[in-house]
């Protein structure tokens, strides 16, 4: 028998095994910005600023983060009123700051539509950790976790706020007024405690990264997976915002039987209207108009809430059909390349019976019509909602060592830390369990993993993004955004070290990590934000890499 045949039979037999089994590997040969990693995990948070969460992280190594000490942290904390003049004191109306009534240290102070307060709060960053604790029974229903009152965090609303990166009006364009100062304890946050723990990862702090648009979860969920808004055409003329000459959207009446304005300290006008889409074109110079929802609309597929604002399904399966938009799953899909998007309490939801703190519009990919129930691909008879998973799958295929090569991993409700309906402290005890769940698994060698937050959630932090006036973050702009810089950091087993890299990204730099990867074509149509946003290379070479 001739043996070189026979080998070169069983060498052609494990290639295409190989290939079968892990095409993902594969893949990752190509050299890209992922380096020898295999695999790539995104947890993706709710609602924190980079300043409300990591301001004192310090320094790393040589290197310090850009939070308290700052040169502009202090110089662009002050907030200032509707006529621009700078506040003395904060108003407070979160329960937990606002009642009992705290000694008024700051007297009496106005705001530019004539309604006065009593303040216990200098017009400066607070610690909110010195008035809600973990242990605060603050969270719904009266249970333990610090929880605060949410914060307005749309998309209109944060571009006021910005004021074209003087940074100075998060708490007068705010439903929340001063809780948009408030900054959490950085070292006694559940992950930086984890990561400075025996035994730890390394890890690379991004101290430049941007929530990719403005606004809310809705609108950067869509930026996540796939680099725009999305199209709603023949909306409804009432679902259009219409902004006023500073570019606020609110109505603003008193509350029937009140008198106090959603946002007390900005005045009324009854000709506004704060929708789920843009302003009707033309429209007010220098911002977004026209049919896109940048505000919370819900999905045409289930799981859904319903109701009129409904989005119809975008098209992600006829080129040659209006609205056609691409998501990375869609490309990943293409190349064969394993992904998925793992949800808490997904499959309840899919079942028809949801939880009470599942988020409809936390699911990006619920959007699009090619991930409907009952989809079948007409070219490979796959359907392609089978990459919509429950977050328990994570956790079995990290244990089990079958991750594929792009995970996004988004926690439930009760776990997110998103403000109001849930507490930093919990959340990060839940961020703390996927990351161990990874990290002692057998694929965390070649793992790394991207833990970032959707949005700012309403609340200030000083640096100023791209496209926000002279004092602005280098990078790509448009008028979607970037908004307010957000927490992320990088962890792998594979880092050498840990350290700070002050590199400007946003969300899409995320998708655009994973393009270059694998070879795949920018998403965003419209201004190519995905194809100028650095990708996450140099926060790999700032915590180098070990080699296996």
């Amino acid at each position: 028998m001739d043996m070189r045949r026979i080998s070169a039979a069983l060498g052609a037999i494990v290639l295409v095994l190989a290939a079968a089994v892990a095409p993902a590997e594969a893949a990752h040969r190509r050299a890209g910005p992922l380096g020898p990693f295999t695999r790539l995990v995104v947890i993706y948070q709710e609602n924190h600023s980079f300043d409300n969460m990591y301001a004192g992280w310090g320094r790393v190594g040589a290197q310090r983060v850009d939070g308290r000490g700052s040169p502009g942290y202090a110089r662009r904390s002050t907030q200032v009123r509707q006529d621009g003049t700078p506040y003395r004191c904060l108003y407070q109306n979160d329960p937990s700051l606002a009642t009992p009534p705290l000694a008024p240290t700051c007297g009496t102070d106005t705001a530019s539509n004539g309604f006065s307060f009593a303040s216990h709060f200098r017009n400066r960053p607070f610690s909110i950790n010195d008035y809600v604790t973990p242990e605060s029974p603050t969270c719904p229903g009266g249970t333990p976790g610090g929880c605060t009152r949410d914060l307005v965090h749309r998309f209109y609303q944060e571009q006021y706020q910005l004021d074209g990166g003087r940074m100075d009006r998060y708490s007068t364009g705010s439903d929340a007024t001063g809780l948009t100062q408030g900054y959490y304890e950085t070292r006694q946050l559940p992950i930086y405690q984890y990561l400075h723990a025996a035994g730890a990862p390394h890890y690379v702090i991004a101290d430049r990264f941007f929530q990719a648009a403005f606004g809310g979860s809705f609108l950067n969920h869509q930026y996540l997976v796939a680099a725009q808004a999305p199209p709603w055409p023949g909306a409804p003329a009432t679902a259009h915002s219409v902004i006023d000459a500073q570019g606020f959207p609110n109505p603003n009446p008193p509350a029937a039987g009140t008198g106090v304005r959603a946002y007390p300290l900005r005045t009324s006008d009854p000709a506004l209207n704060d929708g789920p889409l843009t302003q009707a074109c033309p429209g007010r110079p220098g911002y977004a108009c026209g049919d896109y929802a940048v505000n919370t609309v819900q999905p045409a597929s289930p799981p859904s809430a319903g109701g009129a604002n409904t989005l119809p399904l975008v098209n992600n399966v006829d080129p040659a059909a209006p609205g056609y938009r691409r998501t990375i799953g869609d490309e990943l899909s293409e190349r064969n390349i394993g992904w998925a998007w793992y949800a808490g309490g997904w499959n309840d939801a899919a079942a028809g019976h949801p939880g009470p703190l599942f988020q409809y519009h936390h699911q990006p990919f619920n959007y699009f019509a090619r991930y409907a129930p009952g989809y079948v691909d007409p070219r490979t008879g796959e359907h392609p909602r089978d990459h919509l998973r429950d977050e328990t799958a994570f956790f079995a295929a990290a244990r089990e060592g079958t991750l594929p090569a792009v995970s996004f991993v988004k926690p439930y409700g009760a776990e997110n830390e998103h403000p109001g309906y849930a507490s930093t402290d919990n959340g990060e005890r839940h961020l703390v369990d996927l990351l161990d769940a990874v990290m002692t698994g057998p694929q965390a060698d070649r793992t790394l993993i991207v833990v970032t937050y959707d949005e700012f959630g309403g609340q200030w932090d000083h640096v100023v993004p791209p496209g926000q006036g002279r004092h602005a973050t280098p990078g790509p702009a448009d008028e979607y955004g970037p908004g307010t810089r957000i927490p992320a950091v990088l962890i792998s087993r594979s880092l050498r070290r840990s350290g700070v890299d002050h590199t400007s990204y946003d969300t899409t730099s995320i998708l655009r990590t994973i393009e270059q990867q694998y070879g795949l074509a920018p998403l965003d149509t419209r201004f190519g934000r995905d194809a100028r946003v650095n990708d996450l290379s140099p926060a790999l070479r700032v915590g180098g890499i070990r080699h296996h």
